[in-house]
């Protein structure tokens, strides 16, 4: 899958690929000022916050450095039948915006189908997952204090501009879950300036920063934070504990005595030498639970077009006359002849089913509908059309 933001962010830091996420801080800047605006406006954030029932933590209000009680900006509507559901009282949320504050929406792509292809496409380039937070600040209005992530980050300034600070890791690849609590920061500022519309950034973990806009007086920043959290060796390590379930001398109760430790530590060993990093980062892939998608009815009317919706790109493999594709759990075998349809399909890019028979068969409609049966592949409704629309472009046959 060829996305517009994916290959902008590449050009702009100097990238070829996924590989030096995490290496290293990295600055470069956007030309294409459509393709921001394409992404997420200041608008489009309110209007989100306006038609979904919100609440904090997902949605966060902060003014003067301190976090603002929901109950100032939510209102509970009532409705006639006396059913109570919260909703972001757009007046008061206005007021606060008038005043300097910065809105805080997490996982946007939850929500708008732009940012859930544009997530989608950075799993399948980087391959891990990728969730995206948004940050509107107006006003003479400061952010989070310095402080650190427990994963990479990729930030996109899509309007405005913001003060930004990045400092040098105080601790070596530290973790949410780690044997330090890493509250030093560092004293080697890395970078001090401003992000303008079309910059990009890509903040390593570990490295604190800090971004505001105290002193810039009137106007606003919009930006899109992509959190691409790589998995660890801990992470190995975890999945290793599940593996171990399966041979018994691992389900005995410990003895205090440590007679039979000699035994375990043999089958940890073997455990290691048959399952590595490798076979955990595979498997991970493979593994992923499905994507969420609207579900094809046919009562609705005929299957138009579809598009591949799993985390991480789907692995096919020949295996003599079959065809095995490995994805969200899941292992589907079909005929070779289906490959090139298969293929198609399985490309990250929207398929017209119409277009497509004439290359791949008319075997392209059940193909499909096999797909989204197992979750693969999902219907693409206007809504869903609209995230790739301008962005990515259909599959060529």
């Amino acid at each position: 899958m060829e996305h517009r933001l994916v290959t902008a962010i590449e050009t702009a830091l100097s990238w070829n690929s996924s590989e030096p996420i995490g290496t290293g801080f990295a600055l470069g800047r956007i030309e294409d000022d459509s393709l921001l605006s394409r992404i997420l406006t200041p608008n489009k954030l309110l209007d989100i916050a306006m038609r979904r029932s919100l609440d904090r933590p997902q949605f966060r209000a902060f003014q003067k450095g301190e976090e603002v009680h929901p109950a100032v900006y939510f209102t509970d509507t009532v409705s006639p039948r006396g059913q109570s559901v919260p909703m972001t009282n757009m007046h008061r949320l206005g007021d606060l915006l008038r005043d300097g504050a910065t809105l805080i929406m997490d996982q946007v792509n939850v929500f708008d189908p732009t940012m859930e292809a544009t997530c989608r496409a950075l799993q399948w380039w980087a391959h891990e997952r990728v969730q995206v937070n948004a940050y509107l600040t107006t006003n003479d209005s400061s952010g989070f204090p310095l402080h650190w992530d427990d994963h990479d980050v990729i930030i996109v300034q899509l309007s405005g501009e913001k003060d930004w600070e990045v400092r040098d890791t105080s601790r070596t690849a530290p973790m949410y879950r780690d044997a330090d609590p890493n509250n030093t920061p560092s004293d080697i500022v890395i970078f001090n300036g401003t992000l303008q519309a079309g910059d990009v950034m890509h903040i390593p973990r570990g490295h604190w920063h800090q971004a505001t806009r105290t002193g810039s007086g009137t106007g606003h920043s919009l930006h899109a934070t992509f959190g691409i959290t790589k998995r660890t060796g801990a992470s190995w390590m975890a999945w290793l504990a599940d593996w171990c379930r399966e041979q018994e001398i691992f389900r005995h109760d410990l003895d205090r005595a440590g007679s039979g430790s000699g035994a375990l530590m043999e089958a940890a060993t073997r455990l290691v030498g048959r399952r590595g990093p490798e076979d955990f980062l595979t498997a991970y892939e493979q593994q992923a639970t499905p994507g969420r998608h609207v579900p094809f009815l046919g009562i609705f009317g005929p299957l138009d077009t579809v598009v591949c919706t799993t985390h991480f790109p789907p692995w096919i493999t020949e295996r003599g006359n079959a065809v095995q594709v490995t994805a969200a759990g899941k292992k589907l075998t079909f005929a070779v002849k289906a490959l090139p349809a298969l293929r198609l399909l399985l490309s990250g890019r929207p398929v017209p089913l119409a277009q497509a028979a004439a290359t791949a068969g008319d075997e392209i409609h059940e193909l499909a509908e096999i797909l989204i049966k197992e979750e693969l592949c999902a219907p693409l409704t206007d809504e869903l059309s609209s995230g790739y629309t301008g962005l990515v472009t259909d599959a060529i046959f």
